[in-house]
């Protein structure tokens, strides 16, 4: 399905005015802390500059993500490392390790769950562990597999945490380390210097109906300019199918409602005063 919702490269263009500190969704939050994070590191010359206007994304299909979790797996059996246990980063980190293990004929995964959240009256996120990890690693050498290190605070949590259980040892993976980040993996399959939004296939879908939400936030649109803004504000081709998919799921949810004014099928965000 994935080859049907979106091109396998694209740009992903973010109006100014929707970087409001005020988050428009839960959605929205996600994309803002990540453009603001990519501006603030740019400022501390960790990479160049990035444009406020805009910000590049990639869509990473299932194809190049085997293709990195059989990178990542061959430099991990060129060091020698061989671990106990392999932890998968959840969510983001459960489809790599899981092609890590397959690769290193390895059979002991298990997982832990790190979440980001808005502190009350601070616009800065912080990583929450939410699913803590359910067996004994004292004494044991461990591996923590995630797909990406954007700002580094997702492994630095799980590092400080999983170090408090005693194991023996801890070595960190990713698919795609950016230079930008302030935790450095021991092992990753590419780097990226330029700094760029990632967008994987376990997590399209979900970007798209953020996008969506973004898109009809203030406005009361039609399938088809919804359809045209997804063009003119992310260059993304969204098939008039796939939207109607997300539209549906939207509105069962209670997060948009229809109009039909009997001429055209409108969509708004729901509960907006008439």
């Amino acid at each position: 399905m994935l080859e049907d919702i979106l091109d396998e490269k694209m740009v992903l263009t973010i109006n100014e005015c929707m970087a409001e500190t005020k988050y428009k969704n839960q959605y929205s939050k996600h994309f803002y802390r990540m453009r603001n994070d990519s501006i603030l590191m740019a400022t501390a010359n960790k990479y160049p500059p990035v444009d406020r206007n805009a910000f590049k994304c990639d869509l990473i299909g299932f194809r190049e993500v085997h293709s990195l979790s059989k990178t990542l797996s061959q430099k991990i059996k060129d060091s020698g490392y061989v671990p106990d246990i392999i932890i998968a980063i959840g969510r983001g980190g459960y489809v790599p390790a899981r092609l890590v293990c397959d690769f290193l004929l390895f059979d002991d995964l298990t997982t832990i769950k790190i979440e980001h959240y808005k502190r009350a009256a601070d616009i800065q996120e912080t990583a929450k562990l939410k699913f803590p990890l359910s067996v004994d690693i004292h004494g044991k050498k461990i591996f923590v597999v995630d797909d990406v290190t954007d700002t580094g605070k997702t492994l630095s949590l799980a590092v400080e945490y999983l170090e408090r259980l005693k194991p023996a040892e801890i070595k960190t993976a990713v698919l795609q380390h950016k230079t930008c980040s302030d935790f450095v993996p021991d092992y990753y399959a590419e780097k990226i210097i330029k700094w760029r939004w990632i967008i994987y296939p376990w997590a399209a879908y979900e970007d798209l109906t953020g996008f969506t939400e973004n898109i009809i936030a203030d406005k009361t649109l039609t399938p088809k300019q919804i359809c045209n803004e997804f063009d003119a504000c992310y260059s993304i081709t969204i098939k008039r199918s796939d939207l109607t998919e997300i539209l549906k799921d939207l509105n069962e949810r209670g997060r948009i409602e229809c109009i039909d004014d009997k001429r055209n099928i409108l969509w708004r965000k729901a509960n907006v005063s008439k």
